[in-house]
């Protein structure tokens, strides 16, 4: 059974890694509203295979921080219930994955519509991964 959690390893918190992922040498593309840049990344001694995500929506986008914070957990809820493709083939490649979400649009989209379109980007990724 796969476990649905979302713990600290798994979120991106590292400044090094987050200017790495968007100073070059990541792969992006888009599935309107959300936009995805990940990298493969080498595992170190003692590291497990994973993924670590980030969450990003602009105030630009949302003035209000509880339209922000309300995009930003359905993004996370989507991820945390289809993060499973994306684990296994990270194990069976043996490779760790930096992923930031980016929200592109002004309007909040419904769940399903937001789960869909990470399911989406999520099986990109897996078949783009070497």
């Amino acid at each position: 059974m796969a476990e649905y959690t979302l713990n600290k390893k798994e979120r991106l918190s590292s400044r090094t890694l987050i200017e790495r992922l968007f100073s070059g040498g990541s792969k992006s593309f888009p599935a309107f509203p959300l936009r995805v840049v990940y990298m493969q990344l080498p595992l170190l001694e003692n590291e497990e295979p994973g993924a670590s995500i980030l969450i990003s929506v602009s105030k630009k986008r949302f003035k209000r921080a509880v339209k922000r914070n309300l995009v930003k957990r359905q993004v996370r809820e989507a991820y945390r219930k289809n993060k499973h493709w994306l684990l296994n083939a990270a194990v069976s490649k043996n490779r760790r994955l930096i992923i930031a979400f980016i929200w592109l649009d002004n309007q909040i989209h419904p769940s399903t519509e937001v789960e869909d379109k990470v399911k989406r980007l999520l099986l990109h990724i897996v078949e783009k991964m070497k």
